[in-house]
């Protein structure tokens, strides 16, 4: 089959990363893999793996955007796909316009990838006329249940994101020379109990719960130190100044790092003792959380979202109701007492299994009726 998926750009992210994995995939197994996007530095990779990149200007949320309507509509007749695969919601209106001015005999069959919990609105709304919906965790579908009736329940396909087990083995050490270095750079962290909050800084992320836990940590006298691992948008520097200005008024100055964006966020993970989740909004999954248990180390987080499933399932001594602090703190001083070790992580959550639950949703699709 040849499967055309679509989203705003191919720059960082999870929407992009399962858009390559898929990519791939269907690549290894001897099939065709396009991906239209704007384009971005994980286009290198995607050819890479065997995909075609098309590039269009599918990612401004501007009614100007629907001009690629018809310059899409023209690409899916030439290429011929069997599905087309909406990932994001601008570019999937241009994809769902382009597709029902198409012949309903011989237009791509339609699949939609509802990847979080968007305002519910009629522009959102565009994520569920898919043919199959995919939705990436129970939550995300109860969403979609709950606030999109005109979604058959029969169309919904819950596929969790997956990791490879041979990126995340479970006990993973980093190797001599990245620990050299990372001890060089940071002589503070020497004897102290890491907590690491992985995620951009952004007031959703839970950074001041996080920095909080640290200091009350404190208090009962363990010595913790708190890392920040996540990028900062321009948008968010002022909000960035205000948490240096909290840690500073929390006597916190010395005891939190921001790290800024990594790329060896495996590595800080292996190094960490506890790993935290404290997002104030539901996530659709949180693929970070599953990283981390993978690698069997434990994850404090709120039970609320793809977070709380991912808790309930591998790691409950973690799950702690959303903004209880009282509750993170008595979970976070039990793990970090005890070291707890989450269950191994297989099953649904792997890489080959979301790949392959995938393309099941697309061969079954082709086989039923138009």
């Amino acid at each position: 089959m040849k499967v055309l998926q679509i989203l705003p750009a191919m720059n960082a992210g999870g929407v992009e990363r399962g858009t390559l994995e898929i990519a791939g995939h269907l690549v290894n197994h001897g099939h065709g893999a396009l991906v239209v996007s704007n384009g971005g530095r994980m286009v290198a990779d995607l050819e890479k793996a065997g995909a075609c990149h098309i590039a269009l200007p599918v990612h401004r949320k501007n009614p100007l955007s629907l001009l690629q309507v018809r310059p899409l509509r023209r690409l899916l007749e030439a290429e011929r796909p069997d599905i087309l695969h909406i990932r994001s919601r601008v570019p999937g209106w241009i994809a769902w316009l382009a597709w029902r001015g198409m012949d309903p005999a011989t237009r791509p069959r339609l699949v939609s990838t509802v990847h979080g919990f968007y305002s519910v609105n009629r522009y959102s709304a565009i994520m569920t006329k898919g043919e199959r919906l995919i939705a990436v965790s129970n939550s995300i579908q109860d969403y979609i249940l709950e606030n999109y009736p005109a979604a058959r329940p029969g169309s919904i396909r819950v596929i969790p994101r997956g990791i490879e087990p041979g990126q995340y083995p479970r006990g993973y050490q980093p190797s001599g020379e990245w620990l050299a270095r990372w001890q060089a750079e940071n002589p503070a962290l020497a004897h102290k109990r890491l907590l690491l909050l992985p995620g951009r800084i952004t007031r959703l992320k839970g950074h001041e719960d996080f920095f909080r836990l640290i200091a009350a940590l404190k208090q009962h006298g363990l010595p913790v130190h708190g890392l920040i691992a996540g990028d900062t948008h321009p948008k968010k520097r002022a909000y960035l100044g205000e948490l240096h200005g909290l840690a500073a008024e929390l006597g916190l100055a010395a005891d939190i790092t921001f790290l800024g964006h990594r790329r060896d966020l495996r590595e800080i993970m292996a190094v960490s003792d506890l790993v935290c989740a404290l997002s104030q909004q539901p996530e659709s999954f949180g693929r970070t959380v599953l990283e981390a248990l993978a690698i069997g180390k434990p994850v404090a987080g709120y039970d609320c979202g793809g977070v709380g499933e991912l808790l309930d399932d591998l790691f409950q001594p973690g799950k702690v109701p959303l903004g209880d602090a009282t509750r993170l703190l008595a979970a976070s001083r039990a793990i970090l007492h005890s070291q707890p070790l989450p269950a191994s992580v297989g099953g649904p959550y792997t890489l080959a299994s979301m790949c392959q639950a995938t393309l099941t949703v697309y061969n079954e699709l082709l086989a039923s009726p138009r």
